[in-house]
C-alpha cells in the first residue's frame, strides 16, 4: 500500500506507519536488611504486554500470599484480543483475589485484613493503561525526564493533597505505611487507572515503596539512564540496601524499543 496522500494541490504527504514496537524487561526484588520475609511479588509477561508488583500486607506470612495470589491472578489473564478486553480481565482477576481475601480475613480469629497494594501495566498496540491500587508506583521515563505516572493511595498522600503536609514531611510520617486502598481492603476493590500512547525509548518503572521512600526520584531518574537495563535494575536495589533497606524492595523495568532494533 502507498503510504502518501495528495493534498489537492498537487503536493504529496507522506504517511509514517506506527512502528512496532518490541518490549524489554528486567526485574529484582529483595528482602531488605530489617526484614526476615519478602512480602512483595512481581510479574513480567512482556509477550503479552503485562507486567506487576505486588506489596503485601498483614505480616506473619500473610501480606507474602496476598501479593502471591495478585501474581498468580494476573499470570492467568489470556493473551488480550482487544484493549477493552484486556483491561476487563485484569480487573475481573484482581476482583477475584479481593473476595478471595476478604472471605479469609472474615474467617479468621482476628479478623485482621489480609491485603496486597498492585500497580500494573498493560500494554496493547500503541496505547498502554496502569491500573493501581495503594502506594506501589509506576513512573515513565521520556526523553530522560521522570514523571510519576500513579498517586499514591495513602493517608500521607491525603494530607500533602491538602496542604497539611510536605512531600518532604510525608516521607518520614509515623503513618507513611498506611494505604487508603488495596486488593483485600474492602469488600469492592477500586481501581484507578490512567492510559496513554507510547513512544519508541520509552521506560517504564514499576516498583514497591521500599524503594521510593529511600532514593528521591532525581536519583531514579540518574539511575535509570544506566544501560542495560539489567543495570539500572540492579543499581537501585544495591542503592537501596546502601541505605539500610527498612523494607522489601521490587522493581521492574519495562522498555519501549523499536522492533527492527532487535
Amino acid at each position: 500500500m502507498d503510504d502518501s496522500l495528495d493534498d489537492g494541490e498537487g503536493a504529496t504527504i507522506e504517511l509514517t506507519r506506527p512502528r512496532e514496537i518490541r518490549w524489554l524487561s528486567a526485574a529484582r526484588s529483595h528482602v531488605g536488611r530489617v526484614r526476615k520475609i519478602n512480602e512483595d511479588n512481581f510479574m513480567e509477561r512482556g509477550e503479552i504486554g503485562l507486567w506487576a508488583v505486588a506489596d503485601g500486607v498483614g505480616g506473619e506470612r500473610a501480606g507474602d500470599r496476598a501479593s502471591a495470589l495478585v501474581v498468580e491472578a494476573l499470570n492467568r489473564v489470556g493473551a488480550p484480543q482487544t484493549a477493552a478486553g484486556f483491561l476487563a480481565e485484569v480487573r475481573d482477576n484482581l476482583q477475584a483475589v479481593n473476595r478471595l481475601l476478604r472471605l479469609e480475613s472474615a474467617a479468621g480469629d482476628d479478623g485482621r485484613v489480609i491485603a496486597s497494594t498492585v500497580v500494573t501495566l498493560l500494554a496493547f498496540g500503541q496505547h498502554f493503561a496502569c491500573a493501581w491500587a495503594g502506594d506501589s508506583r509506576l513512573y515513565l521515563c521520556r526523553n530522560r525526564r521522570l514523571q510519576q505516572i500513579t498517586r499514591d493511595h495513602s493517608e500521607v498522600q491525603e494530607l500533602v493533597d491538602a496542604g497539611l503536609l510536605t512531600p518532604e514531611q510525608a516521607r518520614t510520617h509515623p503513618r507513611a505505611n498506611v494505604v487508603t486502598r488495596a486488593v483485600g481492603a474492602e469488600d469492592m476493590l477500586t481501581l484507578e487507572m490512567v492510559q496513554d500512547q507510547i513512544r519508541i525509548g520509552d521506560l517504564f518503572l514499576l516498583c514497591s515503596d521500599g524503594l521510593t521512600k529511600m532514593i528521591e526520584d532525581e536519583e531514579i531518574a540518574a539511575l535509570l539512564a544506566l544501560r542495560p537495563i539489567e543495570a539500572a535494575a540492579a543499581q537501585l536495589i544495591q542503592t537501596t540496601l546502601e541505605r539500610g533497606a527498612p523494607d522489601n524492595v521490587t522493581v521492574v523495568l519495562v522498555e519501549a524499543v523499536a522492533a527492527e532494533d532487535g
